[in-house]
């Protein structure tokens, strides 16, 4: 088999998995300039060149009652992905994030002498550690983006490569307000609040109306607010825009941007953010924020049920291994509780300094060129025979 030949399978199953991929491929495409990429991916894949064979759009569900809801269609789209693959066999699988979904794949596949790649690894030191002894079975390799993350996989004799965080790479280490307000036609003596409720719309079906009472309140304290609410899809900018009606809030300062989160929160004084990838962005971006999550009321209570083992879930006070922003989640999400800790927030730049100066430090731990070193780890993954085919 010749370069020119090679097959890389993918799935990334949302956003952030988009994101990451598509910088994998980048990176991978410059050492295996013939390989071809097929699989599951997002609009920034495609770009590149993608094969998609079902949408990201059909994964990007969270929570245990929004999964069953969609169960059968995903179950479906996941014996095709393992029927079509296993009649013809990729080089390597990998599966981006995304665990519920991939770790059944990718231990099928991995049973057949198909090489498998875990990208992002499960958040076993947060919540269902025994998950490790799946991941061992399922993978030839995981790539942690944290450096805390090798050491448990070690332990278990599962081969583990720390490659950083894509986003410490992508994101610049210096401040970029000025040009953002350029950019969205705001002054530097604006007062900017940026709003992201999420990128699924699951998460703006629980959160959206949330944001918007949260903006009224904060908007009656100060009266020269702008909000902006970057959305990622014209559904979830329809899910915002139905909350606006709902509260009646049409009249309030918020301006529905088309993608440009980065441009949204680099502008901002403050960051209101729903959990997940975004609150690591706000915080490499080195803003001040407040993180949220509402689910269905079944998921929380699952979630309850089954515990976790660290006390906050946003990735700034992980990483950082205590509570260093704001957290409120499902039922202490109230408008009155976010706007409050956001007014404190705003109130206090000294407190405002410090937090920039901890995500600045941060920013520089996880910069470590991960997609190139993903790419490497990947390659080291293949057969000799096919991996002697890379360029350097």
């Amino acid at each position: 088999m010749t370069a020119a030949a090679l097959r890389i399978a993918m799935v990334a199953g949302e956003a952030s998995g988009d994101l990451l991929a598509s910088q994998l491929m980048e990176a991978l495409r410059r050492r295996l300039p013939d390989a071809v990429f097929f699989g599951i991916g997002g609009p920034r894949m495609l770009g590149l060149g993608f094969d998609a064979w079902h949408p990201l759009e059909k994964l990007a569900v969270r929570g245990y009652v929004e999964v069953l809801r969609h169960y059968r269609e995903i179950v479906g789209i996941r014996r095709d992905l393992r029927r079509r693959l296993l009649a013809d066999p990729p080089d390597v699988f990998i599966g981006v994030d995304a665990p519920d979904f991939n770790l059944g794949l990718e231990k099928a596949l991995k049973r057949r002498g198909i090489a498998t790649i875990h990208y992002v690894s499960p958040s076993i030191w947060a919540w269902r550690g025994g998950r490790i002894h799946k991941i061992g079975a399922a993978v030839s390799r995981v790539l942690a983006l944290f450096p805390f993350e090798p050491a448990l996989y070690e332990k278990h004799g599962i081969p583990v490569s720390y490659v950083g965080h894509p986003l410490a790479d992508l994101l610049p280490v210096e401040d970029g307000r000025k040009e953002a307000r350029e950019l969205l036609g705001l002054s530097l003596q604006d007062e900017v609040f940026a709003l992201l409720p999420g990128s699924r719309q699951s998460e703006l079906q629980y959160m959206a109306d949330t944001f918007v009472e949260t903006a009224r309140l904060i908007h009656q304290q100060v009266p020269a607010a702008v909000f902006l609410v970057p959305l990622a899809t014209r559904e979830t900018r329809e899910l915002f825009a139905g909350a606006l009606q709902r509260c009646q809030a049409q009249q309030l300062p918020i301006r529905l941007l088309f993608g440009h989160a980065h441009q949204a929160m680099m502008a901002a004084d403050l960051v209101l953010v729903a959990s997940g990838t975004a609150t690591l962005e706000a915080a490499l971006l080195k803003r001040p924020m407040v993180i949220v999550y509402k689910m269905a009321p079944l998921s929380w209570t699952l979630m309850q049920w089954i515990g976790g083992y660290l006390p906050y879930c946003g990735l700034p006070n992980v990483l950082a291994g205590r509570f260093v922003v704001p957290e409120f989640i499902q039922d202490d999400a109230t408008p009155e509780n976010i706007a409050q800790a956001l007014l404190n927030l705003y109130a206090d730049r000294s407190v405002r300094a410090a937090l920039q100066a901890g995500f600045r430090a941060l920013h520089l731990q996880l910069r470590q060129n991960a997609a190139e070193k993903a790419a490497v780890a990947v390659i080291g993954s293949l057969p000799r025979a096919l991996a002697a085919h890379a360029t350097a």
